[in-house]
């Protein structure tokens, strides 16, 4: 080879170098990392997600894994770091995230988060509605909570309620079958928690309901949804959609993952679903 030939030889290769560098960069992972927000036990949302997750490696022929969190901000941090790929979020931990990142994508949520409300319960038979707590013991789920925190809050304060002054003392329990455990050992006179998570733990028999008492609901606002981070491969991000979509209740194996999820099936949405939730977080103080 020529002397002249050899300089562009090797700059042949350091182009295709650079080039197999910049498109290992913007290739979809090769695993999926998905969390989700806490407000469950680990070991409740471990076993929701065992199921979706095999789903989701057939369907986007990929390795998908699970990777638990210690709090709801944790959530927001690992997908504004890039450590996760895709997460479940509660409408405020999701304007948290888009807040945080800038890019964040919300992709499907359940029909039923476009109506979701939060349940306040009580075994003190002297309350019946919220204005009886004056005085009284209360807790939240976690502070980052949507349907645990921030909504209730929220429509508490339009009725004149401020937490902070009207309740004796308040909790914030970490999570929504915390707060249930709270009310029902006397820990706090009442409290509230995502209006679904209350169904199950009454269909599955994990709350004593001769004791624990519904006495009041939210009215409706949008709540769950699954996001990624902006920065995914567009092509898989509408991959992980059209995963979601597909879900099928006539199926039997997409009718055992629906379930789990709490979800008849799972609908497109966007970030403007979400601009009610950020205006209660930022009336409520709760977001600059």
């Amino acid at each position: 080879m020529s002397t002249f030939k050899r300089p562009l030889a090797a700059l042949a290769g350091l182009c295709l170098a650079i080039a197999g560098s910049i498109s290992s960069v913007n290739a979809a992972p090769q695993t999926l990392r998905v969390s989700a927000i806490p407000d469950e036990a680990p070991t409740e949302l471990q076993r929701k997600f065992e199921p979706l997750g095999k789903y989701l490696q057939q369907k986007l022929n990929m390795n998908v894994t699970f990777q638990p969190v210690a709090d709801y901000a944790g959530v927001v941090e690992a997908l504004g770091a890039g450590h996760i790929d895709l997460a479940w979020l509660g409408g405020f931990t999701f304007v948290q995230a888009q807040q945080r990142t800038g890019n964040a994508i919300p992709l499907v949520q359940r029909e039923q988060d476009k109506v979701f409300t939060s349940t306040f319960i009580t075994a003190d038979p002297n309350i019946k509605t919220n204005q009886d707590l004056k005085g009284k013991s209360f807790a939240f789920g976690s502070v980052s909570s949507t349907s645990g925190h921030l909504m209730p809050r929220y429509f508490l304060l339009k009725d004149n309620i401020d937490p902070e002054t009207y309740f004796s003392r308040i909790g914030f329990s970490g999570a929504h079958d915390a707060t249930v455990a709270w009310v029902e050992a006397g820990r706090v006179d009442a409290g509230v928690l995502n209006t679904s998570v209350w169904n199950k733990l009454v269909e599955e028999g994990k709350v004593n309901t001769d004791k624990v008492r519904v006495y009041n609901t939210t009215p409706t606002y949008f709540d769950y949804n699954w996001t990624v981070r902006g920065d995914l491969e567009p092509k898989l991000v509408e991959a992980i959609k059209q995963a979601f979509l597909d879900l099928d209740p006539a199926n039997p194996e997409h009718k055992e993952i629906l379930d789990l999820q709490r979800a008849s099936r799972f609908v497109e949405t966007s970030p403007e679903n979400y601009r009610g939730i950020e205006e209660a977080a930022r009336s409520a103080g709760l977001l600059k």
